[in-house]
């Protein structure tokens, strides 16, 4: 998959940060990266040569880095609105 295919699929994934280049992940969205671990609530870097993942667990701040050529499939996961 393209690079910048996937830049957009996390574009729509989430949002802005303000005064930041990172992205936080919209609410009720959660994403998965070749078909590993479920995000929800992190914050997303991507940057020119990775994408850097930031969340929050047991009060650790934990990054997962991914290669972008090494992102085969993106899944992201919407609750229905009612």
């Amino acid at each position: 998959m393209k690079k910048t295919t996937l830049e957009k699929i996390f574009e729509y994934a989430s949002m802005p940060l303000h005064g930041t280049l990172s992205r936080k992940l919209r609410k009720d969205i959660h994403c998965q990266i070749n078909d590993g671990k479920e995000y929800a609530d992190a914050t997303f870097f991507l940057g020119e040569q990775f994408v850097r993942i930031t969340e929050e667990q047991d009060g650790k701040m934990i990054n997962t880095y991914y290669d972008w050529e090494n992102i085969a499939s993106v899944r992201t996961i919407a609750n229905n609105a009612k």
